[in-house]
């Protein structure tokens, strides 16, 4: 019993250090909230002037994470109805926003995708078939979220779902803490989610996110389909592009480019696995009819929503479906709490005023003349965005905050806002040198198998790459498409 209470009362400096961070950033917060409330010009009008203050303030807490980042969303959707910043309707708009009801078809597809055993045989069967090679181990890792990408609306269950998986490989190959083997498979796995959202629309909620906005704000609306026609050249560049970057940043000696035993390892797991079973073929058919209404939009008009809920209900029924009901709706809040406050914050600082007042400060002469210019404005916005991401953290921030803005200075420039905003949202799903920048880094570094340190140099450089990628598909494919 004394032992039980000395060392609850025994001194932790650990934990005295992060509580110090966690009180010093909530502060800063605070500080941030205040400065902005009494600072800010008389210009603001007193709604306009809360609101660009709560959102900086959660912006900040989202950053610093003093508090989940759930807890966050919540504390936002409170001031708003405290302080009646809009109609009560407007405020939980994002709640009953397609968007929404989107992501959360996803996540309920992902549980019942989950409940079988497809993504393992996928996965399975791709590494035994390259990933007996570094190189094709490293392409093997990247590809499958990509693959996952179209069937699953989350880059951090992508992650997850192959973490176990790469654990077992470097268990298999013996990759040592800090080698390059080791670094070059973590980060294929971070970096790979990373880009699996690209032209997938429903694959990351910045997509859902950008493509609800422009609809909301410019009454632009962006179909499934347009969004794969428009980003799938990105894509296709990016995906060998970080392939051969990290194995030019990682090179390995000859005894660690061939693993034999990783090929009998994938040949093993097949073999338990045996032939695809009823529900498996449920599941995969399911999922090919989902995306075919999704692809197929133009024809239909149903708003991917639609599928999305129609397929994860599908896949409950008896006779039809793959999962059980109660593991399927047992899906993370958290996100669904954090994707609606974040729209309704948009809605919200789009009906104070607060928008409009910023894109007028923002639009200077030489601004509102550059922006005139495609192929500059999409540059522009390409290196805003990036140093917007590392600031603000968090994705669904970024983008709810930046693109009510950028359609605001298009508007003001009298240009088409479907470009530099459509470029906006792209632009801030990558996310390479901290780990706070994305999911994908997050789950891999939660594993503890890489360091944050880690991430720098080939953050940087890969953020080059997809920077320098846009560039190239904004000056050729998208002045095709008539997307600038």
């Amino acid at each position: 019993m004394r032992n039980n209470i000395s060392r609850q009362n025994s001194w932790n400096p650990l934990n005295d250090k992060e509580n110090f961070r966690k009180i010093s950033s909530t502060l800063i917060a605070i500080s941030i909230f205040l400065l902005l409330f009494f600072g800010l010009p008389d210009t603001f009008a007193h709604s306009a002037r809360l609101m660009t203050a709560i959102v900086c303030f959660g912006v900040t807490l989202w950053a610093l994470e003093p508090i989940p980042m759930g807890s966050t969303a919540l504390l936002i959707l409170i001031m708003m109805l405290l302080f009646k910043l809009a109609d009560t309707e407007v405020v939980f708009s994002g709640f009953a926003s397609p968007a929404t009801h989107l992501v959360i078809g996803g996540m309920m597809i992902a549980r019942a995708v989950n409940e079988t055993t497809l993504i393992k045989r996928i996965s399975y069967f791709i590494l035994k078939k390259w990933g007996g090679k570094a190189n094709g181990l490293l392409g093997s890792l990247i590809l499958v979220q990509q693959l996952q990408a179209f069937f699953i609306p989350s880059t951090a269950v992508r992650s997850t779902l192959i973490l176990p998986i790469t654990s077992m490989i470097i268990e298999t190959v013996g990759a040592k803490p800090g080698s390059n083997l080791r670094k070059l498979i973590m980060l294929g796995v971070a970096f790979g989610g990373n880009i699996s959202g690209t032209a997938i629309m429903t694959a990351a909620v910045g997509n859902i996110l950008t493509v609800e906005l422009l609809y909301r704000f410019a009454d632009i609306k962006i179909t499934y389909f347009q969004w794969f026609l428009y980003t799938f050249p990105l894509w296709v560049v990016l995906i060998p592009s970080i392939w051969m970057l990290l194995l030019k940043l990682y090179p390995l000696p000859k005894e660690e480019q061939s693993f034999p035993m990783v090929k009998k390892e994938m040949e093993l797991k097949l073999d338990n696995l045996g032939s695809m079973n009823k529900r498996e073929w449920q599941c995969l058919i399911t999922l090919l009819v989902i995306v075919g209404l999704w692809m197929s939009e133009p024809l239909h008009g149903m708003h991917p929503s639609i599928p999305a809920l129609l397929g994860a209900a599908v896949m409950t029924l008896p006779g039809l479906g793959c999962a059980e009901w109660k593991n399927v709706v047992k899906i993370n809040f958290n996100t669904i709490l954090l994707l609606s406050v974040t729209l309704s914050m948009g809605y919200v600082l789009m009906d104070t005023g607060a928008v409009k007042i910023i894109s007028t400060y923002l639009s200077v002469d030489w601004l509102l003349s550059m922006v005139k210019n495609p192929l500059f404005a999409a540059i522009f916005i390409i290196i805003l965005a990036q140093i917007f991401h590392k600031m603000i953290s968090n994705v669904s921030a970024a983008v709810v905050t930046l693109i009510p803005i950028t359609i605001s200075v298009a508007s003001n420039a009298g240009v088409d806002p479907l470009g530099m905003a459509f470029t906006a949202g792209v632009t801030s799903l990558y996310g390479f040198m901290l780990v706070v920048e994305t999911m994908p880094n997050l789950v891999v570094h939660s594993t503890g198998l890489i360091a944050q340190r880690d991430f720098l140099k080939p953050g940087f450089y890969a953020t080059l790459v997809t920077m320098a990628g846009t560039t190239i598909i904004a000056a050729t494919w998208w002045r095709f498409v008539g997307l600038i």
